[in-house]
């Protein structure tokens, strides 16, 4: 399964991106998905999931109200809006699926993903 990230760039403080994820299974539907960041020296961290029918999503305490995660089935695409963008948010961002058959907060760590996008520089100018 391949997942292909696009959407970053350059952007100033308070300015806004839209991250996107192309997945090349046909099973999409079956994944819970997640988004990720890191940057130098620090281990990645969650930002966000979504469950298989897009109805559910857990946030990073950080991110609440800023981000917000959606999918598309039939396009086999997850997306993530980045609102009011902070220096802090400055990071690669990266997506992820998961065949953990439940979308619960404790299965949010990177051990639960199988599969990863390659990332996408996100940087926010102040």
């Amino acid at each position: 399964v391949q997942l292909q990230a696009s959407g970053g760039g350059t952007v100033q403080t308070g300015g806004s991106l839209r991250l996107s994820c192309a997945c090349s299974s046909h099973s999409f539907y079956n994944y819970y998905m997640g988004w990720f960041r890191q940057t130098p020296g620090r281990e990645r961290e969650f930002v966000a999931a979504i469950s298989r029918n897009g109805e559910n999503t857990y946030y990073a305490d950080s991110v609440k109200g800023q981000f917000a995660a959606s999918r598309d089935n039939n396009r086999r695409t997850l997306w993530l809006q980045l609102n009011s963008l902070k220096p802090e948010d400055t990071a690669i961002y990266y997506c992820a699926l998961s065949r953990v058959p439940q979308f619960r907060s404790d299965y949010l760590a990177p051990a639960f993903f199988d599969n990863w996008g390659q990332g996408t520089l996100v940087t926010v100018s102040s």
